[in-house]
């Protein structure tokens, strides 16, 4: 399972020329860090060991990267804004590949990109401007409305997913108030911004965010099963054993349907399992399942990332469980 890194753990990872110099480390060593050598160099003056950073996530590579990029940019006007800013926040990521740096230069200054480097133009106000451990960037509402003008509909709906969740959930307690207050905050800023670009996408985007889904896969699951025309229900709560609830990821009410998005984490990262083995935990998702059925009469579907790349995968999915299309 590849590693993530904070933006601290980031820091102590990189190292300057004078440093590795200072631990022996040869010229040819450096020179050979744009190849295959030991090192990569991800900035002028910035080096990181090869190997740990080919492990990480793409997030966490380009987290790295950011805060190289920011260390050479001390004093200038460049907030990190977009997807960037979306990866200093921890927010949810949907086939993130490594991508140039997003930076919005304050003021509304111009300044033409390069090679590794995206600027934006753009009036930034006080408060859309945060310190993240550090760094300036975007603030979460900012950022939120930057990657969904500009980034694809489900890169941008996962993004404002984890964001609302974080405004209306609690735990297991879901604030519908809160919910439609994020709402009109974000719809505010898209009336402020006529004419602005991928401010229609924008618009569909705040619309369907939903700060239930508790995942990126139940985020791009909501996204295929409407599109697919079915009626969803993020979080469904089911009775169960001695007064427990179980919350079934989506359901298809319509249909009597219960979608489970299965991602490979929940049996494969030991921090998911939480010191369970996959067996057992595979286990108690059969026993979960078999209660749900029990109790409701309803499907109960499963998937992975394959299965919602498309609405016709979900399509294809949902057939093989005898599920019909939607009505």
């Amino acid at each position: 399972m590849p590693n993530d890194l904070t933006i601290q753990g980031a820091r102590r990872a990189l190292h300057t020329r004078s440093q590795l110099v200072e631990r022996d480390v040869a010229s040819g060593e450096l020179r050979r860090a744009n190849g295959s050598g030991a090192l990569v160099r991800l900035q002028r003056d910035s080096y990181v060991s090869r190997t740990p950073f080919a492990e990480l996530l793409p997030s966490a590579q380009h987290r790295m990267r950011v805060v190289a990029a920011v260390e050479q940019m001390r004093g200038g006007s460049a907030i990190v804004s977009h997807l960037s800013a979306a990866v200093l926040h921890g927010l949810p990521l949907y086939r993130f590949v490594e991508q140039p740096i997003q930076v919005t230069l304050a003021g509304g200054r111009r300044a033409s990109s390069r090679p590794g480097l995206q600027r934006h133009q753009g009036r930034l106000a006080d408060d859309d401007i945060v310190d993240v451990d550090g760094i300036l960037c975007t603030s979460l509402q900012r950022t939120v409305f930057d990657v969904a003008r500009t980034g694809p509909f489900e890169t941008a709906l996962a993004c404002a997913d984890g964001a609302l969740r974080r405004v209306c959930v609690d735990g297991r307690a879901f604030d519908p108030v809160a919910q439609e207050e994020w709402r009109d905050r974000m719809s505010e800023r898209t009336r402020c911004a006529p004419g602005a670009r991928g401010i229609v996408q924008a618009r569909r985007v705040i619309a369907f965010a939903d700060g239930r889904a508790e995942s990126v896969g139940e985020s791009v699951s909501r996204v295929q099963f409407v599109r697919l025309g079915y009626t969803v229900e993020p979080q469904m709560a089911v009775a169960g054993p001695r007064g427990s609830l179980y919350y079934a990821d989506i359901a298809l009410p319509n249909e009597q349907v219960f979608w489970e998005f299965d991602g490979a984490g929940k049996y494969s990262d030991p921090k998911m399992r939480g010191g369970m083995s996959a067996d057992d935990v595979l286990l108690k998702v059969k026993r979960r399942e078999d209660w749900i059925r029990a109790v409701t009469g309803w499907k109960v579907c499963r998937g992975g990332f394959l299965d919602i790349a498309t609405p016709e995968a979900l399509a294809a999915r949902l057939a093989a469980f005898g599920v019909e299309p939607a009505r």
